[in-house]
């Protein structure tokens, strides 16, 4: 049987039980300026995967986009003296798959969720009732990114805290790692048999340090299999519910880290889905 730690022990939210923005509460004017204050040139990085069937997905999530046409067919070739005419799509998917934020209502600890909420009075059937996407603002700050490519790492590698040795990141950043695992993106079955990821270790001092997001070229965040075989996504889970530090995942950083990019002004803007924990995004760098 696994034993979950007393909510009260486990559970101590760092900006009070009624908080929903966790570090992002770091990410004042003041951090936007000094984030913008880094663009020199205006080149820009697409840090975002495209999102179709066919990306990698944790197994039981799917992506699936329908065309709708039957306004053309109704229309008969077209509406009015102009012959307007227009085609749509519909979605079936969860957003936790593609590039995507998660919400600080994906993951909990036994049945609580950062700031102590149970399961039983956030989850609806219409979607979450508190920490829901809709509730994470759009986010521009500053950001580092760690690469650690050179080292060829495999599924469970963890990163350490000697990979980021004179990184002094402030209360607000965000911290993107590269690992190169992105290169087997094209593979479902080579990108999903695991990742290499920071260690709890190093997650437990990003949070110390007010990081307020990290990412990872990754379909999780942290090493699978995980540094203890007992304790499967442990990183993630602790940043979320214990340090409100939130995630994006699935980033792609290649041509950030092939251009020796360190530090940029980090934008990600997402689509406001009341109830969602999580939504699809493509951040940008821009320096």
């Amino acid at each position: 049987m696994t034993t979950v730690e007393p909510a009260e022990d486990l559970l101590t939210p760092p900006f009070g039980p009624d908080d929903e923005l966790g570090m992002l509460n770091h990410v004042d004017d003041a951090a936007r300026l000094r984030a913008l204050s880094l663009v020199r040139t205006g080149r820009l990085y697409d840090l975002g995967r495209i999102l179709d069937e066919r990306v990698p997905v944790f197994p039981g999530r799917a992506f699936h986009q329908t065309l709708v046409t039957t306004a053309h067919h109704s229309n008969m070739g077209g509406l009015g003296e102009n012959c307007v005419n227009w085609i749509t799509e519909t979605f079936s998917s969860t957003t936790q798959l593609g590039t995507h934020l998660d919400a600080l209502s994906h993951l909990q600890i036994g049945d609580r969720a950062y700031g102590g909420r149970r399961v039983d009075d956030l989850a609806s059937p219409g979607g979450v009732t508190a920490l829901g996407v809709e509730t994470v603002p759009q986010i521009v700050t500053r950001g580092l990114l760690v690469d650690v490519s050179s080292r060829h790492l495999g599924p469970g590698d963890v990163i350490g805290r000697e990979a980021i040795t004179g990184l002094d990141p402030q209360p607000g950043d965000a911290v993107l790692f590269h690992t190169g695992w992105g290169e087997h993106w094209d593979d479902a079955e080579a990108y999903l048999a695991g990742e290499p990821g920071p260690g709890l270790a190093l997650a437990e001092w990003l949070a110390a340090r007010g990081v307020a997001l990290t990412g990872c070229d990754t379909w999780s965040y942290g090493p699978v299999p995980p540094e203890d075989p007992a304790r499967p996504f442990e990183v993630p889970q602790t940043l979320n519910v214990r340090h409100g530090v939130f995630v994006v995942e699935n980033l792609d950083t290649s041509a950030l880290a092939a251009d020796g990019v360190r530090e940029f002004a980090f934008v990600l803007t997402h689509p406001k889905l009341r109830g969602a924990t999580g939504a699809w995004t493509s951040p940008i760098a821009l320096v």
